[in-house]
């Protein structure tokens, strides 16, 4: 890849945004790129905005995207892929977990659609959550499903491998549940 790859992730507290960085962190290293990040944490313990930056290149010198020049932007809730639209450029993607919590605004879930809807076809709406729930019995762990969705996808110069192998490093009551849910994901992102 010759280009600087740019991406946030944002969610709420709680929902598995620094787990997600750090898989995505360490299988890009691991197939020699040079990986920068910065977590930008709100009141992530109070179900706060939790914001991320990782940038993946030849080079990288800062972790920090600036407005406009992210080439993909994963939001692992609604409200938040609402709100990242101001951070995005016309090239800019979004995979967007259709989730919205309760409390995150006044918006009802098919008015944050309409919103989201207007970026056209650089939008994926992905219902995750629903899909963990009903096949795995456990919705947080929509972030891996959303990795592997944007790996078969393309929307990220990551290799399935390298995201195995990186899951096989995750404490052992956690490795199975993560990797059938990026193996759904990617199955489902096919």
């Amino acid at each position: 890849m010759d280009k600087t790859f740019n991406l946030i992730i944002n969610g709420v507290g709680g929902q598995g945004v620094i787990t997600l960085l750090w898989l995505i962190d360490k299988a890009a290293f691991a197939q020699g790129y040079d990986v920068r990040s910065s977590e930008l944490h709100g009141l992530s313990q109070r179900g706060g905005s939790v914001e991320v930056h990782l940038r993946l290149g030849k080079k990288i010198n800062s972790p920090l995207i600036t407005n406009g020049k992210a080439d993909l932007i994963i939001s692992l809730e609604m409200m938040e892929g609402l709100r990242s639209i101001s951070k995005a450029g016309k090239q800019t993607k979004f995979l967007v977990n259709e989730y919205a919590l309760p409390f995150q605004g006044s918006l009802s879930l098919q008015e944050i659609r309409a919103k989201l809807d207007s970026l056209g076809g650089r939008l994926r709406i992905v219902p995750a959550s629903f899909v963990c729930k009903e096949k795995l019995q456990n919705e947080i762990v929509s972030t891996v499903y959303l990795l592997g969705y944007a790996v078969a996808n393309n929307l990220i110069p990551i290799k399935k491998e390298s995201v195995l192998e990186v899951i096989k490093e995750m404490p052992e009551k956690y490795r199975d549940l993560n990797k059938n849910a990026f193996n759904l994901g990617f199955s489902n992102g096919k």
